[in-house]
């Protein structure tokens, strides 16, 4: 399997008055295709600053993010907008879908904003939607989906332009046991066949176990 993301010697550190908060350091983190990575780690161990730095929202205050082999941490706004747009699938506790949209529509805008046609997005949305379960409701807009399948909807919209790299926050954080444990299969699912890299920050033991391994974070050290 191809490396498609490296962190080499990371740090994240913050000003906080006269001195300054260290949130992690010296992080390295090798992630290649089709591998599966639990990350885990107590509230504010800084689990949501380093997925924000991987996935290009943040740049670290050491050390280099390197995807697919390229240096890209500091490379300009818009050629980092543009890496996010292409290769990089988030997704979060909150599932932020547009209410005013169906699921389907929510699933094709980040591929028309990408540039592909509305056919071409329809079609891609509604392969998505139905490997997650969601074959009868494409229709329905957020708020007459359940919780659980709104977030298999923020899943599939996180998929739509055919990312590398999958980053997930605590993606099943606000749902019941039960409904988190489905809408984690089907995400596992959908990764698996979509050949992925995907690194999932999680306080879900049991879930962390059916990934391929876990990183913890802790003390400000990926263990």
């Amino acid at each position: 399997m191809s490396e498609v993301l490296r962190l080499d010697k990371v740090a994240r550190r913050y000003a906080e008055g006269a001195g300054t908060l260290e949130i992690f350091r010296d992080i390295n983190l090798s992630l290649r295709a089709g591998e599966v990575v639990a990350l885990v780690g107590q509230s504010g161990a800084g689990k949501s600053s380093l997925l924000h730095m991987a996935g290009l929202l943040e740049a670290p205050s050491a050390g280099e993010i390197l995807i697919g082999g390229t240096a890209v941490s500091k490379l300009p706004d818009n050629q980092r907008t543009r890496i996010r747009r292409t290769m990089i699938g988030f997704v979060y506790q909150a599932h932020h879908l547009l209410p005013e949209f169906d699921a389907l529509e929510n699933v094709m805008l980040p591929q028309m904003i990408a540039g592909r046609s509305r056919a071409e997005a329809s079609e891609r949305a509604r392969q998505l939607l139905v490997s997650m379960g969601l074959g009868q409701r494409l229709t329905h807009r957020p708020a007459q989906l359940s919780g659980g399948e709104q977030q298999r909807v923020a899943i599939a919209r996180a998929l739509a332009n055919k990312p590398k790299i999958l980053l997930a926050d605590e993606p099943t954080g606000n749902l019941d046991p039960r409904t988190a444990g489905g809408v984690f299969e089907a995400l596992m699912a959908l990764v698996r066949a979509e050949g992925l890299a995907a690194l999932i920050a999680t306080h879900n033991f049991d879930l962390a176990a059916k990934m391929d391994r876990s990183l913890v974070l802790q003390d400000g050290r990926l263990q």
